[in-house]
């Protein structure tokens, strides 16, 4: 079967504690959990209702020697896996895990040339296809790049996928380059802060009550470092799980939440001359 070429199809929890996590993201988001293990790899798949969502597997005992860290991990889609890998070290990036069969589709895990971390895929599972719409409750709604270069990331990634500049609703800038495949808005990049030591992907979780959700993060053992930030769609929060896999969540306010907003919110609203992560108007903070 194609992949829808371009699109994010897929997401992956690498972590210490696979128990943990997935009681933390079924507290947090509503996830369930359905066991998919093999004789070979433990793999929990994260579902709502019927539809899996994504996966969550060990980070492996050999990355974690070198260095690596708990992460979320994109999955695009790709016709040819193969294909997009050589074309990924043509263009300058890395191939960490060559093109391979795996548990949920032939696979490569690959690097950007500033060293961001995606991976790409080809033949998922009926079961693992997921809607086109990013606005259904629980999945990922929203993919964020934070680059050592904006510019140059996209250049990058516009010739590996086809991706699209879009203009925001503030039209054109240069703080934050949304982009788009098959005439879809699917998400942003932008040249990072110092304060982020490497480039990474960012992954939005919808959820319904931001302040709700944030504070399930907090009793769960996570952690909140930017946000509540306000943009016309909605409020988005950063968040660190008790593991330290970086993720972000997106959802509505049901309450007036007075007073002023926390000095990270300030800093990111003085730094990007008003403009969120989403390429939209932050509201000013109150007080």
């Amino acid at each position: 079967m194609m992949e829808r070429h371009g699109s994010f199809v897929w997401y992956e929890l690498m972590t210490t504690d696979m128990a943990a996590a997935a009681t933390f993201y079924a507290n947090v988001v509503g996830w369930g959990a359905q066991q998919a293990s093999t004789p070979d790899l433990a793999y929990t798949l994260f579902t709502a209702g019927s539809i899996s969502l994504g996966g969550l597997m060990e980070l492996p005992e050999d990355a974690r020697k070198m260095g690596a860290t708990p992460r979320w991990m994109g999955y695009v889609g790709v016709n040819d896996v193969d294909a997009a890998a050589e074309r990924t070290k043509r263009l300058g990036g890395d191939v960490y895990v060559p093109p391979t069969n795996s548990n949920i589709g032939r696979i490569s895990v690959v690097a950007d040339p500033q060293t961001a971390i995606l991976a790409l895929v080809t033949g998922l599972k009926p079961s693992q296809q997921q809607s086109t719409d990013l606005n259904e409750p629980k999945r990922v709604g929203w993919h964020e790049l934070l680059a050592a270069d904006g510019e140059k990331a996209f250049a990058f990634y516009g010739e590996l996928f086809g991706w699209q500049k879009v203009d925001s609703e503030l039209g054109p800038t240069e703080t934050y380059q949304l982009f788009s495949t098959s005439g879809q808005t699917i998400g942003g990049m932008f040249t990072k802060r110092p304060v982020e030591q490497v480039p990474y992907w960012l992954y939005y979780f919808n959820i319904g009550d931001i302040d709700a959700a944030a504070e399930r993060v907090k009793t769960g053992g996570g952690r909140i470092f930017e946000g509540p930030f306000e943009v016309p769609d909605g409020w988005i929060v950063r968040c660190i799980d008790p593991q330290g896999a970086i993720f972000a969540l997106q959802g509505k306010r049901s309450r007036d939440s007075g007073g002023r907003a926390p000095a990270s919110e300030v800093s990111w609203f003085t730094e990007w001359g008003g403009i969120s992560s989403r390429g939209r108007l932050i509201t000013k903070p109150r007080g």
